[in-house]
């Protein structure tokens, strides 16, 4: 039992990653399981991994002439093997491109992954993966990883008898999209049609278990019907409706962007000029539902990165509204939220937004000129841009505020770090006691006041004091401690009329309008009027110069029986200036008479987020034709088990479709509150500088040149293999060859197996065997995926070390381990111990825990604190024994000879440490 115990801490860390070095395992024979791997990845030089390419030829031209093979028979696809790769596989190289060229056409031809009909007395997995966008470059090698993760816990997972639903479809609306198009002067819908379906093959060369019936997209008109559907369902219910947003417009793109996709005044895509001003906008009130999407977190198996980005971004506080009253202005007053009423009596000056409304009613004749130029200057940087400035800017406006307790005059600023668009757009200024407000004050020589001081040591003036402490300097408040003076100035503003206790959110209403071509249109349409005594019959609002108004302050639902309505094919779609959008050119679209009289559609899209917010539940019923889904589906697969996507989308989309999710529950459609139960992100792949995959860097690798030359199976599991799931990993094209290496060996030990038909299995490769079973087991439901590998590769060492005796249940355990990583060669091996049937739905496998167990230990044998020796005996045996075995080490015999043994230090199992002197 020695050499197996052994065999998992033998080989040296030659190859491994440092990422998959680091991870936690559990169980002593899998400590170092990854460094054992090394035997299966050494390094080699570049002119042996070249050689190994060059040789044979002809597998990388099959390969790349790969295609869907849905009309190709098994047969056809398995007799296709070329000379070249018969040769290779005589020489022991694994044949991969006809091998997973021939299991691609069988499971497509048999409908293996087709979702099967819900068996309630069964247990479920619903797994899916974040709606990927069909970009016109097609996948890198990044985006697989999580695509991989997921299709190997969904394989995992039919082979342990779930019912699995693993649905792929796709995200074709967006700006992206609109882009490309443009920029190849084509139509979206060719492109998007042609982008989709080479994400499709590259996919399915990778052996994704994909149900492809339930394939989505979208832009597919029925699933546009059912997306403007559940607008309808909001704006029925109130969560829809117009505002004068003020905007982030750029021109040049010609749309409204999102803080994010601004950097300083100019476009994240393009560098344009952005501007902004108040615009006509179609709002989401998911205001509403801030108190629930906090509070629905709770129980959700997340990052708990993830979870906390939703809930600062959610942003909850509890506090104290105060009104300001402002001289000269009896009818106005300035609204201030805050959560530090006990700093109230340290107000030195209040700061109004730059785009505030009352900016220019409190602003003196002699600031006029230098307000008006700042608010300018201003109007350009985004809400994004204005808060992450590190410095400061701000204007005097030469008016002042009252202070609603003290009745003090205080000077009204406008700053650059205060946003129109969060809370009430106005802050109290309290430069003692707020980080901000110092540094703001400093810079221009503001009034300090100290009301809080600490319940032990000194205040500095040099710095603000931010801490809880007692009150001073504050009157009828003085001695309080900070949470005691928060309630008594919330208490008195609240007598006074002039504040009282406020929650705040910092989440905003999603504004939902985009003034683009490629987008879902908006269900709704407006009345059109025009010059008293015109009658509608007469006039036609399309033509040139005919004078109308569109009443967009009457909006009207398009009825649920007219949806989809669709886009208008246009030769013309690229922005223009007009924030009304490009669809307000196509006039014989946008105006259209009912029952005699002329209305305007809306021209306004929906963002792209529209679409991504519902497709998990799209999945559960594609065909449907008479609802979105229907409710026995969703109480069959939902919630979605397991989520996996990139950590980019922590906050917007999860909160978004949550949103929508919670909508659709209080309506009834749903009977789970929350869709997504389980949720992983994995790391980013770094092209091999250690930057992030781009273009521009000149770093993509695209995966079909390593599908080409190695393998799809050789990706998926080098992939695996880098490092922790959710670690960033750098790519290095040339490891891929020692996964190629650890295939080349299976392949070997697999086809001895195969062809020597041996049934017996000694007791050394039985313990290894169910020590590999429950470690790749336990691995795969952590989604351990490194360490997994790691031990396969150990299992298939200690198998090759068996020459002509490998047994065959060993073979073929070790096939269905090796499934869910490289499900090509799984099915292959499978294929060649005399399974007819595909193993997709085969049992997995499983251990004896006894055998796990060792019945020895090996332990050092120390004499005077050095080891001299080593012995095996059985993990219970006791001091006796032990020291029997002991004395029989020649070393350890050596060092008592002559010497008396004064104590012994034995602890069962560990150590055996002999004090002689």
């Amino acid at each position: 039992m020695a050499s197996a115990a052994l065999m998992f801490r033998a080989v040296t860390h030659a190859f491994v990653p440092a990422a998959a070095r680091r991870v936690r395992v559990s169980g002593e024979t899998a400590n170092n399981a990854a460094s054992a791997a090394a035997a299966s990845f050494r390094s080699v030089p570049s002119v042996a991994r070249r050689t190994f390419v060059s040789s044979a030829p002809a597998l990388s031209s099959a390969s790349s002439s790969r295609r869907p093979m849905s009309a190709v028979d098994e047969q056809e696809a398995t007799s296709a093997t070329s000379a070249a790769a018969a040769a290779a596989a005589a020489s022991g190289a694994y044949p991969f491109a006809e091998v997973e060229a021939k299991w691609q056409a069988y499971w497509e031809k048999e409908q293996t992954f087709k979702t099967p009909e819900r068996d309630m007395e069964k247990p479920k997995k619903y797994v899916l993966d974040m709606f990927p966008y069909p970009s016109g470059a097609g996948l890198h090698v990044g985006h697989p990883e999580g695509y991989t993760a997921s299709d190997v816990m969904a394989r995992y997972w039919r082979m342990k008898g779930y019912d699995v639903l693993h649905p792929i479809g796709w995200d074709s609306f967006g700006l992206p999209a609109e882009q490309f198009a443009i920029n190849t002067g084509a139509q979206p819908a060719d492109t998007t049609t042609k982008n989709i379906a080479n994400f499709k093959r590259q996919l399915k060369i990778l052996g994704f278990s994909y149900d492809w019936d339930r394939e989505v997209a979208t832009t597919d008109v029925e699933y546009v019907k059912w997306t403007q559907w559940i607008f309808l369902q909001l704006y029925k219910k109130g969560l829809a409706s117009q505002s004068e947003v003020s905007v982030n417009w750029c021109p040049a793109l010609g749309t409204v962007l999102a803080n994010e996709e601004v950097i300083n005044g100019l476009s994240e895509r393009g560098d344009h000029p952005v501007v902004r001003f108040p615009l006509r906008q179609w709002q989401l009130k998911i205001t509403d539902y801030a108190d629930r999407l906090e509070a629905g977190l709770e129980g959700l198996d997340w990052p708990s990165g993830t979870l906390t980005a939703q809930k600062q971004w959610i942003g909850k506080s509890e506090g104290c509204n105060i009104d300001f009253e402002v001289e000269g202005l009896d009818e106005e007053k300035i609204t201030v939220f805050t959560t530090r009423a006990d700093t109230l009596m340290g107000v030195t000056y209040v700061t109004l937004a730059p785009e505030h409304p009352l900016v220019s009613s409190v602003t003196s004749d002699e600031q006029k000129l230098e307000v008006e130029t700042y608010v300018t200057e201003t109007s350009s940087r985004s809400d994004l841009d204005r808060t992450a400035a590190k410095e400061k800017t701000g204007v005097f406006t030469g008016g002042y505020a009252i202070h609603p307790i003290s009745g003090e005059k205080v000077p009204i600023w406008i700053g650059d770090y205060v946003l129109g668009s969060y809370g009430t757009g106005a802050v109290m200024a309290v430069p003692a006691h707020d980080e901000r407000d110092f540094e703001f004050a400093a810079k221009y020589g503001l009034e300090m006041k100290w009301v809080v001081e600490p319940k032990k040591g000194d205040l500095s003036a040099d710095e603000a004091f931010t801490a809880p402490g007692v009150a001073t300097n504050s009157g009828e408040f003085d001695g309080m401690t900070t949470a005691k003076c928060k309630k008594a100035v919330t208490k008195k503003l609240k007598s006074l009329e002039k504040g009282g206790p406020k929650i705040t959110y910092k989440l905003r209403d999603w504004t939902f309008s985009r003034q683009r071509y490629w987008g879902e249109p908006i269900p709704i349409y407006f009345p059109v009027d025009f010059a008293d005594g015109v009658e509608h019959g007469d006039v036609d609002p399309k033509e040139d110069g005919c004078d109308h108004t569109i009443r967009f302050d009457q909006p009207i639902p398009v009825d649920e029986s007219e949806l989809p309505l669709k886009l208008p094919l246009m030769e013309d779609f690229k922005p223009g200036d007009d924030p009304a959008g490009c669809l307000a050119r196509a006039k014989d679209w946008r105006y259209f008479q009912k029952e005699g009289k002329w209305y305007a559609r809306e021209t306004n899209t929906m963002p792209q987020w529209a679409g991504s917010c519902w497709y998990y539940f799209r999945f559960l019923d594609p065909k449907n034709t008479d609802e979105a889904f229907s409710k026995k589906v969703d109480e069959q697969w939902m919630p979605v088990d397991l989520y996996v996507g990139g950590a980019e989308h922590a906050v917007l989309h999860l909160l978004y479709a949550r949103f929508w999710h919670q909508v659709l529950f209080d309506l009834g459609y749903t009977s789970h509150p929350e869709p997504f139960q389980k949720l992983v992100h994995q790391g980013m792949i770094l092209g091999s500088d250690g930057e992030k995959m781009s273009k521009s860097r000149g770093n993509v690798v695209n995966p079909d040149d390593i599908v080409n030359d190695q393998g799809g199976d050789a990706l998926r599991m080098y992939e695996m293999f880098m490092g922790p799931l959710e670690a960033v990993k750098p790519w290095q094209t040339e490891q891929v060859s020692g996964i190629v290496r650890f295939q080349n060996k299976l392949y070997n030990v697999v086809k001895n197996a195969a062809e020597n038909k041996c049934t017996d299995m000694d007791e050394e490769t039985t313990k290894i065997m169910h020590k590999t079973m429950k470690k790749v087991t336990e691995d795969i439901d952590s989604m351990s995926f490194n360490t997994a590998i790691s031990a396969l590769m150990v299992y298939v060492n200690h198998l090759q070390s068996l020459k002509d005796k490998v047994p065959v249940e060993a073979a073929e355990n070790l096939a269905l381990m090796l499934s869910p990583f490289g499900p090509h060669m799984g099915e292959e091996c499978w294929n060649m111990l005399g399974h007819d049937n595909s193993l997709a739905y085969h049992s997995w496998v499983e251990y004896d825990e006894e055998l796990c167990v060792d019945s020895t230990v090996t332990m050092g044998v120390q004499v005077n604190g050095k080891v001299r020796g080593e012995i095996e005996i059985p993990k219970d045996a006791d001091q006796d024994l032990a020291m029997e075995e002991a004395m029989k080490q020649s070393r350890v015999a050596a060092q008592l000879d002559g010497k008396d043994v004064k104590k012994i230090i034995f602890v069962q199992g560990r150590i055996l440490n002999i004090v002689a002197k």
